[in-house]
């Protein structure tokens, strides 16, 4: 009798352990079916192995994943900076509320990882992004400046800024206001250019702000880069 009970409390110690080894999974929400396509579209042009550590598996995900999440909860990663819906970008790199939510929920239910035979295709290298966005040239400006031709904006930069928040938006002659960029927590480590999902089209005598006019921007424009009255403006050059 006292073997039986000996066995069984070995088996329930056994049990414990290995219940305590792993987290106890409370979702349905998987690495395969959800995160696994979050993370290729918004994170595999950094997190592939080159510059930054892979996330592209889960056994290369799993080990970070509650730094994954406080890390996006806090918008410091992926590292996009423009505030949703202040402008359109076909570059956006940003998650979306509802990118977090599902991340949030595999976090906090054990982070399974579900059936591999339902992941998507692994992304292939980098996005070049320089071969999908259509050429233009850089129109630099500090504080405002005025068109004084018709354009299509196809992009918009930050020049030049020490970092904090950042605005620019677009003053047309009949009075309409064009928000094109609002960088909360603008950081020169990430700047970048960010290509507008469709081009904007301003007519001549359309004022260019940027909140505060310390700070420098850059159209990137398809039409030859208008005259603008600002003493900042600098020669175009091709965007990078």
């Amino acid at each position: 009798m006292a073997a039986r009970r000996s066995i069984i409390v070995v088996v329930v110690l056994g049990a414990v352990r290995i219940l305590a080894a792993h987290d106890v999974i409370t979702t349905k929400i998987t690495w395969s079916r959800e995160i696994s396509r979050i993370v290729y579209k918004q994170c595999a042009p950094c997190h592939d192995g080159n510059p930054a550590f892979s996330l592209l598996a889960y056994a290369e995900a799993r080990p970070w994943a509650k730094a994954i999440k406080d890390e996006v909860l806090a918008r410091r990663m992926p590292p996009w900076n423009a505030v949703k819906g202040f402008g359109e970008f076909k570059n956006d790199h940003g998650l979306s509320q509802d990118d977090l939510a599902v991340i949030s929920e595999w976090v906090d239910g054990g982070a399974p990882e579900g059936n591999p035979l339902a992941l998507p295709p692994r992304p292939v290298g980098e996005e070049n992004e320089a071969g999908k966005t259509p050429a233009g040239q850089n129109v630099n400006f500090t504080g405002s400046m005025v068109l004084q031709a018709a354009v299509a904006i196809i992009g918009i930069q930050v020049a030049e800024f020490p970092g904090g928040a950042v605005q620019i938006f677009a003053t047309r002659p009949d009075g309409t206001i064009e928000p094109l960029i609002w960088l909360q927590n603008f950081s020169p480590t990430y700047n970048r250019p960010y290509y507008f999902r469709n081009a904007l089209r301003f007519p001549a005598g359309t004022q260019v702000n940027i909140t505060p006019p310390t700070a420098s921007g850059a159209l990137i424009v398809q039409s030859p880069p208008p005259k603008a009255k600002s003493a900042a403006t600098s020669t175009p050059k091709r965007a990078r």
